[in-house]
């Protein structure tokens, strides 16, 4: 079910991300991309992100049943209420992230565009004998809202007030307003009738909010080290790696401490006896090389591989910067490469995770130590 190019496209100053990439069908900046990333943060912005993957959920047992098949607990999700979520194999990698928001009887979940599908596939075979019917939607789209300057506009939007992180308020022409804890502090969410894609963004950089592309929302979301699913990471991606533990409080997507679900004995195993083999960092690039690196591409040390390149794009302040999978051992300090360019990583961005674990101490204890 490939979604079509956004009709957002045609407005004028859109260009449209480069062809065969996940992005292709969004703009991907508005002629000032740097521009776009300083209203994104100092101001208000607009991004396009319809190429998003929208299904609904609906029936009594929608929240239950889902809590069973997937990492997040949401049994006790409140209407209004959103989360992070995923979806694992039977080896604990990462195989779905999607967000995910209860609202007037309807769970409504939004997922990377070419990963949509499967998932969606994936719901409806585990159905069996529950009150849950997923369905696609893709009569619904997502913009989002980035910026301090987003706290201004509840006229415009036709709310009252903006919600809380993870919390969501109905629209008067129909859809939902969401706030979401990431890339930036202020990050909010439109999900809205495809058909009324124009009419919003009319409404929105009418009332003053600077259009961006996604190399905007792009940027800002590396600079967070947040991971995008297929490109930050790979088959071989289990949650602890790339800081999707945590319950919703935590802005996480992997709550430790509910019933049993797919891939859960690794998500257990690692946290309590085990350390994840790779850990995600941000990298920061010398950008006089002639050429660059590709998504998937290997980090090196010495010749030695240690890593795989995710994202790669220029930040208007940090200038061309990466998330990478590394290894655990490599220390902060290396000098590394990702293909021409030299790279080296940001310190700050290094997880610490050096404390033991329960388990480990549980069964130092029981050995007498």
């Amino acid at each position: 079910m490939d979604l079509p190019p956004s009709p957002l496209l045609t407005v004028p100053g859109a260009v449209a991300g480069s062809p065969g990439t996940p992005d292709a069908a969004v703009a991907w900046h508005h002629g000032d991309p740097f521009g776009e990333q300083r209203a994104a943060t100092k101001r208000a912005a607009v991004v396009d992100r319809s190429h998003r993957f929208v299904l609904t959920i609906t029936g009594a047992e929608r929240l239950s049943w889902l809590h069973t098949i997937s990492s997040q607990h949401i049994t006790d999700l409140a209407d209004g209420e959103s989360a992070e979520d995923l979806d694992l194999d039977l080896n604990g990698r990462v195989l779905h992230h999607f967000v995910l928001t209860d609202l007037d009887g309807t769970l409504w979940i939004d997922t990377e565009g070419e990963r949509g599908p499967a998932l969606l596939d994936y719901l409806r075979k585990m159905v069996f004998w529950a009150d849950a019917k997923p369905e696609a939607a893709p009569e619904h789209a997502l913009l989002t809202l980035l910026g301090p300057g987003v706290a201004a506009l509840t006229e415009t939007l036709g709310v009252e007030q903006l919600p809380p992180i993870y919390g969501a308020i109905a629209l008067p022409a129909g859809g939902f307003l969401r706030r979401m804890p990431w890339p930036t502090g202020d990050s909010f969410d439109l999900l809205v009738p495809r058909e009324d894609l124009h009419e919003w963004w009319s409404r929105l950089t009418a009332a003053g909010v600077a259009p961006a592309g996604l190399w905007a929302f792009e940027a800002l979301r590396v600079a967070s080290l947040r991971p995008r699913i297929g490109v930050d990471t790979d088959d071989r991606t289990i949650p602890h790696e790339v800081g999707w533990i945590g319950d919703i409080g935590e802005f996480g997507a992997v709550h430790l401490h509910k019933g049993c679900y797919r891939g859960q004995e690794t998500v257990a195993r690692v946290h309590n006896l085990g350390k994840p083999p790779r850990h995600l960092v941000l990298l920061h690039l010398d950008g006089s090389a002639d050429s660059r690196p590709e998504i998937g591409d290997p980090v090196t040390a010495g010749g030695r591989a240690v890593g795989r390149l995710g994202t790669l794009i220029d930040h208007y302040e940090l200038g061309p910067v990466a998330l990478a999978l590394v290894k655990r051992a490599v220390p902060a300090d290396a000098q590394l490469e990702a293909g021409p360019m030299a790279a080296a990583i940001d310190p700050d961005s290094v997880p610490s995770d050096d404390e033991p674990q329960a388990g480990r101490l549980a069964v130092e204890r029981l050995r007498g130590r």
